[in-house]
C-alpha cells in the first residue's frame, strides 16, 4: 500500500465531500465520473455491479460504494480515508447548525420550516428518479406499493427488514432467469479471515447493544445502539433512513420533531452522504461528543459490511440469483421511499395551501429549471420566511 495511493484516495474523497450535492443518486454520478471516467479504477460494468451490491446492503449505498472504492485502490487505510473525506464536511457543517439551533431557538423560524417543504420536494424528486429506474414494469411497481402499504400500516421496528426480505425472495423468484453480464475481476487486497471478521463483528454488535442497553442504564449505550441500529437495518440509504431515525430519537426526548425536521432540511443543502444528519441529531442531543459517537455508529455497519462482502463480491456478481434478489430489492426500497415522503415529511411539512405551492414551486425549480440544490434550499428558506408573513 502507497502513501501517495492514500493521499490520492483522500486529495478525491474530500474533493467529493465538497462538491457532491443532490443525495446518493447524484453521489453516484459523481463517483463515476471522479473514479470511473477520470481515474479508470474500476470498469463500467464493474462499478455498475458494485453499485447494485451495496443497494442490497443494509445502509447508507453512496457510502458504502465510496468505501468499497477506497478499499480497492488503497486497502483498508484507503476505506477508512475514502469516507472521512467524503463524510467529514457535512458532518461539520450540520454540527454547527445544530449548535445554533441551540443557542438561538430557531425551531419555529419560518425559514426552518421552509427547510422542511424543501425536504418535502427533493425526496420527491428522488422518488420520481428511483422510479422510473427500478421500477419500469407492473410487476416492479406492484412490489413498490405492496412496500408502501405495509411500511405504513405496520410502523414496527423490523418491518422494513421483512419488506426488504420479502422483495428478495419475489425478485429471486421472477427475475433469476435473467442473463448475467460480466465484468473485469477486481483485485482486492482484503482477506477473507479478516472480511469474516468484519462480518461477525457486524452481527455481534447488532444482537449485542439492543440487549446492553436494557440492562444498563446508561445514555451514551443507548444513542449508539440507536444509530448503529439505524445504519444496519434501512436498505436503500438516504431517505429512507428517515423515518427510523425519527423513531431512535423524537419519543426518547432527545430532539423534538420540530428541531428533526428542521435538520433534515439544512442536510438537504449540504454536500455529501445523508447520513451526515446523525451527527447533528447526536449534536442536538448530547453536545459535540454525541456528534461524533453518532456519526460513527451509523457508518460503522456499512464499512464492516463492505470490508466483509468485498472478497466474496466477484463471485456473488456472477450469480443470476442475487442479482434477481436485487431486481426485487430496489422495487421495495421505492415504497419504503414512498412511505416516508407521505410520513413523516408531507404530515409535518405541508399544513397550507401556501405551503404545497411552494414545495410544487421547489420541485418545478429541481426537476424542470435543474437548479443546483443549494440555490433550491436558499429559496425554500426564503420562502418560508414569506409564509410565515402572510
Amino acid at each position: 500500500m502507497k502513501v501517495s495511493s492514500i493521499w490520492e484516495v483522500l486529495r478525491v474523497s474530500a474533493k467529493l465531500g465538497l462538491t457532491s450535492f443532490g443525495g446518493p443518486i447524484a453521489h453516484l454520478g459523481y463517483f463515476h465520473d471522479e473514479y470511473i471516467r477520470r481515474r479508470k479504477w474500476m470498469d463500467d460494468k464493474s462499478y455498475a455491479d458494485f453499485v447494485a451490491l451495496c443497494q442490497f446492503l443494509p445502509g447508507p449505498a453512496s457510502s458504502q460504494v465510496g468505501i468499497g472504492i477506497g478499499i480497492v485502490r488503497a486497502g483498508i487505510v484507503g476505506g477508512i480515508i475514502a469516507w472521512l473525506g467524503f463524510t467529514l464536511p457535512s458532518v461539520i457543517v450540520l454540527v454547527l447548525f445544530a449548535l445554533l439551533m441551540q443557542g438561538f431557538d430557531l425551531a419555529h423560524a419560518g425559514w426552518i420550516h421552509g427547510l422542511k417543504i424543501v425536504a418535502v420536494a427533493i425526496v420527491a424528486h428522488a422518488i420520481l428518479g428511483m422510479g422510473q429506474k427500478l421500477t419500469p414494469d407492473k410487476e416492479r411497481i406492484t412490489i413498490a406499493a405492496a412496500a408502501a402499504t405495509l411500511t405504513l400500516l405496520w410502523p414496527a421496528a423490523y418491518t422494513q427488514v421483512m419488506i426488504i426480505l420479502a422483495a428478495g425472495l419475489v425478485g429471486l423468484w421472477r427475475y433469476k432467469r435473467n442473463p448475467v453480464i460480466g465484468g473485469q475481476t477486481i483485485q482486492i487486497s482484503v482477506g477473507k479471515p479478516f472480511a469474516l471478521t468484519c462480518l461477525s463483528l457486524f452481527f455481534g454488535l447488532l444482537l449485542a447493544l439492543p440487549l446492553l442497553r436494557q440492562w444498563v442504564n446508561n445514555d451514551w449505550i443507548a444513542l449508539f445502539d440507536g444509530f448503529y441500529r439505524s445504519g444496519s437495518l434501512v436498505f436503500g440509504g438516504g431517505h429512507v433512513v428517515l423515518p427510523m431515525l425519527e423513531r431512535e430519537v423524537v419519543p426518547t426526548g432527545w430532539v423534538s420533531p420540530a428541531d428533526f425536521l428542521a435538520g433534515y432540511g439544512a442536510a438537504q443543502a449540504v454536500p455529501g452522504p445523508l447520513f451526515t444528519f446523525a451527527g447533528y441529531l447526536g449534536a442536538l442531543s448530547h453536545g459535540i461528543a454525541g456528534a461524533v459517537v453518532a456519526t460513527v455508529a451509523i457508518f460503522l455497519p456499512a464499512f464492516l459490511l463492505v470490508a466483509g462482502v468485498l472478497p466474496f463480491w466477484n463471485g456473488l456478481r456472477g450469480s443470476s440469483k442475487v442479482q434477481g434478489a436485487l431486481v426485487g430489492i430496489n422495487a421495495a426500497v421505492v415504497g419504503i421511499l414512498l412511505a416516508a415522503f407521505y410520513d413523516p415529511l408531507w404530515t409535518t411539512a405541508i399544513l397550507a395551501p401556501a405551503d404545497f405551492a411552494l414545495a410544487v414551486l421547489l420541485f418545478i425549480m429541481l426537476v424542470f429549471w435543474k437548479l443546483p440544490p443549494w440555490v433550491v434550499v436558499a429559496a425554500g428558506a426564503v420562502g418560508g420566511v414569506i409564509i410565515g408573513l402572510l
